[in-house]
């Protein structure tokens, strides 16, 4: 029988005066639009995912009709939508409850019918990449036994690939001749190869790959009917740039773009020039970039967040964009240069937050850097959090965030660390993690720490550490091996116990852990062991509070347990929130509810009123 662990608060409210406790829970309520993408062959056909119903569902867009239609409506939530080139058709990732592991379905763009199984004779497993052709399909799957990739054409569904390892469809050509997928035969997921084959008998017809430590990500064939140009991301000189392969006639033009950073990129519709978006310090700027003439042209797009961009058939570039003060709004830039907001969700846009701002601070790797944000009032030295984010390889950047914006209201300075591992500061800051995962990553954040006590900013009496997934598990981290400096932990959907979490994970997280740690368990035991929180569980003496999903395939149940156990065992003070849902929940009033615990507890654990 397992341990029946002590449950948190949940606060009917935070605040006591109904005018902060509507504007915190307003962030998170209020509807909200991701970018729209469209059909190639009928724009006015658009698919976007909406929280307007209460929870994150996938919505239509009839441009020439002014008609939004509510696509997918389901307990959890859904977030994986893509539309058929001709835009009749808008297929949806069936998985049960947020496990992550289902099929395709697909349904008519204008109603009408129930979904169906959109590729009947592709087994369920986790998705691996989907391109819609006219007569092609490509679709990937991912299973314990490794990758399959298929293609379904003329009623007929075949696989062509299948590896033990990573592998995934990465990009259809405009003709449906050839197909590019990204490997990891050379067995290391995080750094892909990548392979483009014939679709008529699937021969290769090119091969890439730049070596160890040097991944390649096919972004998109040339838009042009036989165009065999491929976009690619490469990071030959320590960050991601851009290049362009002529896969039939295998040469390459790497594209010297002068912008500090790193860069990714898709095609205008003539294929003549690329929509740029170059992440730098935790911003993003949008720039078109002329293949024939080299400029490169800035869209001005104003200092914050671009969260996805793309240019319609006439030349206008849609784009979603916020900053820390600021909530999401999807935009678009006209070809003439005026720039408006393209949707305007239903109800009240969310209440806006707080500024950040940037310190670099020095770290046993360089400088670390940490977007910091205060509360409006408040004497210092403050009650601090320091959010870690998921990922690892991600980065928190100058967007908006509902969750930054209620610790701010409840009395909290907020420091969020781009520690080494995160993105957007070159190959070598990303990868500096590898052999010695977990560890590396919380040198950086003490650093920060010590830089916030030292400045004044932070009391370190009341310094709370926090972070989902990749996040958690740093939280568990550092409770153990840094206890001295967190008076209390919150970790959302962690690895707690990491030999347990690899045997019960998704597959691609394990090759992505093999790669991350030099092997399996059984290869380099030591240092799962020493990366592990559980193995310092027994050091933690702040109070800790873990979140938890029941169909997380990505930090799974049981290790969690695992951990939990051990607290239990040592009469730690701990509480323990489980969920019926996956890595995160898609429904509003859930993640309200979580939220409220987590802010809660924490004030609760600073002796915060």
């Amino acid at each position: 029988m397992s341990t029946q662990h002590p449950s948190p608060r949940v606060p009917e409210t935070l605040f006591g005066e109904p005018e902060p406790e509507a504007r915190w829970r307003a962030r998170f309520s209020a509807a909200r639009v991701s970018l729209p993408g469209w059909a190639i062959d009928a724009p006015d056909a658009s698919l976007y995912v909406s929280n307007a119903s209460g929870v994150w569902e996938i919505y239509a867009w009839d441009r020439a009709e002014g008609t939004h239609r509510q696509v997918t409506d389901r307990p959890n939530g859904t977030m994986h939508g893509a539309l058929s080139p001709d835009g009749e058709w808008i297929w949806w990732f069936d998985d049960t409850d947020g496990d992550e592991f289902g099929t395709w379905v697909r349904e008519p763009f204008s109603g009408g019918a129930a979904p169906a199984p959109a590729l009947p004779d592709v087994p369920a497993g986790y998705p691996a990449g989907l391109e819609i052709g006219h007569r092609l399909c490509a679709v990937g799957v991912s299973t314990d036994d490794g990758s399959a990739l298929y293609t379904h054409r003329d009623g007929r569904t075949e696989r062509f690939y299948a590896s033990e390892h990573d592998a995934e469809v990465a990009a259809l050509s405009r003709d449906e001749r050839l197909v590019a997928i990204g490997h990891s035969e050379h067995g290391d997921s995080r750094h892909p190869a990548l392979r483009v084959l014939a679709c008529d008998g699937f021969g290769v017809v090119a091969e890439k790959w730049d070596g160890e430590g040097k991944g390649l990500s096919a972004l998109a064939f040339s838009p042009r009917k036989g165009d065999p140009r491929l976009l690619v991301q490469h990071e030959r000189r320590d960050r991601e740039e851009l290049l362009i392969w002529d896969v039939e006639a295998d040469t390459e033009t790497e594209l010297d773009i002068d912008l500090p950073g790193e860069l990714t990129g898709d095609w205008y519709p003539d294929a003549e020039a690329l929509l740029i978006a170059q992440f730098d310090k935790g911003r993003t700027r949008l720039y078109r970039y002329d293949l024939g003439t080299r400029a490169l042209t800035s869209l001005d797009s104003r200092p914050g967040y671009v969260g996805g961009a793309a240019v319609r058939p006439d030349g206008a570039v849609e784009y979603s964009w916020s900053n820390a003060a600021e909530p999401p709004l999807v935009r678009v830039r006209d070809s003439d240069g005026q720039d408006r907001v393209l949707i305007t969700p239903p109800g009240e846009r969310a209440p806006g937050s707080r500024p950040v701002t940037d310190e670099f601070v020095p770290g046993p790797g360089g400088d670390v850097h940490a977007l910091v944000s205060t509360p409006q009032d408040g004497a210092r030295p403050l009650p601090t959090v320091f959010l870690l984010h998921g990922g690892p390889h991600a980065a928190d950047e100058d967007r908006f965030s509902a969750y930054r914006a209620v610790w701010l209201d409840a009395g909290f300075a907020v420091v969020e660390v781009n520690y080494r591992g995160s993105t957007g500061y070159g190959s070598a800051w990303r990868d500096a993690i590898e052999g010695r995962p977990g560890l590396t990553e919380l040198e950086d954040v003490a650093a920060v720490h010590d830089w916030a006590v030292e400045s004044g900013l932070s009391d370190p009496a009341r310094c709370v550490v926090a972070g989902a997934s990749w996040g958690g598990y740093l939280t568990l981290l550092a409770l153990g091996t840094q206890p001295q400096r967190w008076a209390a932990g919150v970790a959302g959907v962690p690895v707690a116990d990491y030999v347990a979490a690899y045997a019960d994970e998704m597959e691609p997280l394990r090759a992505f852990d093999r790669a991350l740690f030099g092997g399996a368990p059984s290869d380099v035991p030591e240092v799962y062991e020493k990366c592990s929180p559980i193995t310092y569980v027994d050091e933690v003496r702040a109070p800790v509070l873990v979140l938890a999903g029941d169909n997380d395939p990505r930090c799974p149940i049981r290790q969690i347990e695992n951990y939990l156990d051990r607290l239990a065992q040592r009469g730690a003070d701990y509480a323990f929130y489980r969920y019926d849902a996956g890595h995160g929940s898609l429904v509003v009033a859930e993640t309200v509810k979580q939220v409220a615990i987590e802010v809660d507890f924490a004030r609760r654990a600073v002796g915060l009123p």
